[in-house]
């Protein structure tokens, strides 16, 4: 993998982790954005490499939150502009490009949230296939705080996972919960002890290492496009992909062995 300069990155057998560090205040902030897409595009470029793991560097901390001083500096700017004519096309931020590319891409990608992930934290873990976080930190988005709302898709993944209810009620009142807690209500899968979190988060991504490649791509690909499709666009888009697998390698190897009884379907 390359050198960043806010990123720290190490490979444990096909999985790469991705340490988020920009000490003091662990801060998102628009270079690490670019970092963190240069880095999503070079695993998803890497054959060898099958899942993507995002932590953070410092303890307790995944993401503090979006860097507040480059908001205001974008406030002020935004302050000095006409607003857009209503009928003129709005351009994606770069945030949102990551965070697409992210749900996108063909490999897993795991948020392993080692405590505090609020604001663009807390969005960043929501873009990400997986998330499991340890107990000590929150999580959430107070953006309603500070004047402004959830801004790199939290209104949207949020409702997305909780429905519209839930979601008002974290995002208007701008509160943020504890791991538990989110694990509760479905914002994350699991919450753990600290020290178990990296480890559990590898033994996700063997697991999924064990999984047919292909296979793994195009389920993510027909649950998160055909989510935002009529139900016909999406079971002729799962059709297709069916069709891609069944004429696989993988299928054809691993449907033999299951009927000569070599592979239990309730087995790793």
């Amino acid at each position: 993998m390359s050198s960043y300069e806010f990123i720290k990155t190490e490979r444990q057998e096909s999985a790469v982790i991705a340490r988020l560090s920009n000490p003091p205040r662990h801060l998102l902030n628009a270079k690490m954005v670019l970092e963190l897409g240069a880095l999503a595009r070079e695993v998803e470029e890497d054959g060898s490499v099958r899942s993507l793991i995002l932590t953070g560097d410092a303890e307790g901390t995944f993401i503090t939150h979006y860097d507040v001083g480059e908001l205001s500096a974008a406030s002020d700017a935004t302050r000095k502009q006409e607003p857009p004519a209503g009928d003129s096309e709005v351009e994606l931020h770069g945030m949102h490009k990551l965070l697409l590319f992210l749900q996108e891409m063909s490999k897993p990608v795991i948020a392993a949230i080692n405590g505090t992930a609020m604001g663009g934290g807390c969005e960043l873990a929501l873009a990400c296939d997986f998330r499991y976080i340890a107990r000590g930190g929150v999580f959430g988005l107070p953006e309603v705080r500070v004047g402004i709302l959830p801004g790199a898709g939290g209104t949207q993944r949020m409702t997305r996972l909780l429905g519209t209810a839930k979601a008002l009620e974290l995002m208007l009142l701008g509160e943020v919960v504890s791991a538990d807690e989110a694990e509760r209500i479905g914002l994350v899968h699991k919450a753990v002890e600290p020290d178990q979190l990296l480890p559990q988060a590898l033994v996700l991504a063997k697991e999924l290492a064990s999984r047919p490649a292909l296979s793994i791509a195009l389920i993510k690909r027909c649950v998160l496009r055909g989510s935002e499709l009529p139900l016909v666009d999406g079971l002729k888009l799962e059709q297709e992909a069916f069709m891609e697998t069944m004429r696989s390698d993988d299928a054809s190897r691993l449907m033999r062995e299951y009927n000569a009884g070599d592979t239990p379907l309730n087995e790793s």
